[in-house]
C-alpha cells in the first residue's frame, strides 16, 4: 500500500488516572517508525486507556508522550489527524445493520469529509467516486479482504462476519486515511491459534510497509516491541514500560482495580469478611436488658418527653402530628397494636 511513513512513537513516565485512582503510570516507550507495538496485559490493566491516550482520544495525566512530530497531551487533536483507529469495542464498532460495502462506502465517505482538504469536496461526482473507489481496492488489498470470498461478495451483511474477517475489515476502513500510527484493541480475541497467526501476519505486513501499528493483546508475537500493563501493586500504583519479549517477568496476582470499577479482592488468598460476632448473653443474676422494641402507643415511657413519637400516638385529641391523625382515622382501638406491630418490625 503506497502509504507515508509511520510514526515514531515516544512516551516518557506517561500515565492516566481516573476518579479510582491510577489505570497506567511509569509508562515507557520508544519505537521507530514502522514499528509493531503490542500492548501486553491482562484485561483490566488499562490496556485500552493506554491506547486511547497514545492516539489522542484520552487526556493523560502526567508525564508526555511525543507522536511523530506531535507532543502529547498538547497537541492530541494533531495525534487523532495522523493516528487511525481499527476496532475499539466501544468506540468504533461495525454498524451490524450495513452490508460490507456499505460499511467500506461510508467509511470513505467520513474520511473524505472530515479528513480530506476542502478542495477535494469541490471536485465532479464522477472523479471524487472514482477517487473513493480505489481507495476503497487499495484498503482491502493491504487488510488482506477479498470480498469475492465471503459468503454473499460485498453484499454479505457485516453481522454475519467470523471474526478475523470482521478484523481486516476494520483494518481496511482505517487504511482508508493513509494513517502514520494503525490503533487496534483486543487484536487475539476470540481467536484460534491459526487465527491469531493470520492476525499478527496482518499486522506484520502493514509495519513492513511503513505504517506504526499499535495492538492490545493478551499475548505478543516475538518480534513486537512490548508493553506491558502490569497488576496494581500494594504500595504504588500500576506501572509499564517497554520491554524485549524475552526479559518479561511473571505477574502478581491482579487486584483488578480498574477505572470506573470497584475495587475486588486481591486474589485467591483474600480473606473473607469476617462475621459479626452474637450478643453477648448476660450474666447469671444481672438484670436482662431493657428490649429494642418500642412500647406500643399508649402505654407510659420513662422519657416523660411529651413531644416524642410514641407520645404524639398515644395522644388522641384529633390535632396530633402523626400519620393516622393526618389521614383522618379514627380507629383508636386497633392503633396501638398496629404500631406495635410496626415498631417491632422495624427493630
Amino acid at each position: 500500500m503506497d502509504s507515508p511513513h509511520g510514526a515514531a512513537v515516544k512516551a516518557e513516565d506517561f500515565g492516566i488516572k481516573g476518579p479510582r485512582g491510577w489505570v497506567v503510570r511509569g509508562i515507557g516507550l520508544d519505537a521507530r517508525p514502522g514499528s509493531l507495538i503490542a500492548i501486553e496485559g491482562p484485561s483490566g490493566t488499562g490496556r485500552t486507556c493506554l491506547l486511547l491516550a497514545l492516539t489522542g482520544r484520552m487526556k493523560p495525566t502526567e508525564g508526555h508522550a511525543e507522536i511523530g512530530p506531535h507532543r502529547l497531551p498538547k497537541k492530541m487533536a494533531a495525534v487523532r489527524r495522523i493516528a487511525a483507529l481499527g476496532h475499539v469495542p466501544g468506540v468504533n464498532d461495525l454498524d451490524q445493520a450495513l452490508t460490507v460495502a456499505e460499511q467500506l462506502r461510508e467509511g470513505a465517505l467520513l474520511q473524505r469529509r472530515y479528513d480530506a482538504p476542502v478542495r477535494a469536496l469541490f471536485r465532479p461526482r464522477a472523479e471524487r467516486r472514482a477517487a473513493a473507489e480505489a481507495r476503497i481496492e487499495t484498503a482491502l488489498a493491504a487488510a488482506g479482504l477479498d470480498l469475492a470470498t465471503l459468503p454473499k461478495g460485498e453484499r454479505t451483511s457485516v453481522r454475519d462476519l467470523e471474526r478475523l474477517e470482521a478484523v481486516r475489515l476494520s483494518v481496511a476502513i482505517a487504511l482508508l486515511g493513509s494513517p502514520r500510527l494503525l490503533a487496534l484493541d483486543d487484536l487475539d480475541l476470540k481467536l484460534s491459534d491459526t487465527e491469531r497467526t493470520e492476525a499478527w501476519a496482518l499486522l506484520r505486513s502493514i509495519a513492513a510497509a511503513g505504517t506504526t501499528v499499535l495492538a492490545v493483546c493478551s499475548e505478543a508475537p516475538a518480534d513486537a516491541v512490548v508493553l506491558r500493563t502490569g497488576p496494581q501493586d500494594e504500595e504504588g500504583p500500576r506501572e509499564g514500560a517497554a520491554e524485549p519479549k524475552g526479559k518479561r517477568t511473571e505477574a502478581t496476582p491482579d487486584r483488578k482495580i480498574t477505572w470506573g470499577a470497584a475495587a475486588k479482592p486481591a486474589g485467591p488468598d483474600a480473606k473473607p469478611a469476617e462475621p459479626a460476632e452474637p450478643a453477648e448473653e448476660p450474666a447469671a443474676g444481672e438484670p436482662e436488658p431493657e428490649p429494642t422494641t418500642k412500647p406500643a402507643a399508649g402505654t407510659a415511657t420513662d422519657t416523660g418527653d411529651a413531644t416524642g413519637a410514641d407520645a404524639d400516638r398515644s395522644t388522641d385529641t384529633g390535632t396530633g402530628t402523626d400519620a393516622d391523625t393526618d389521614r383522618g382515622t379514627d380507629n383508636d382501638d386497633t392503633k396501638g397494636a398496629d404500631d406495635a406491630l410496626a415498631e417491632a418490625g422495624r427493630a
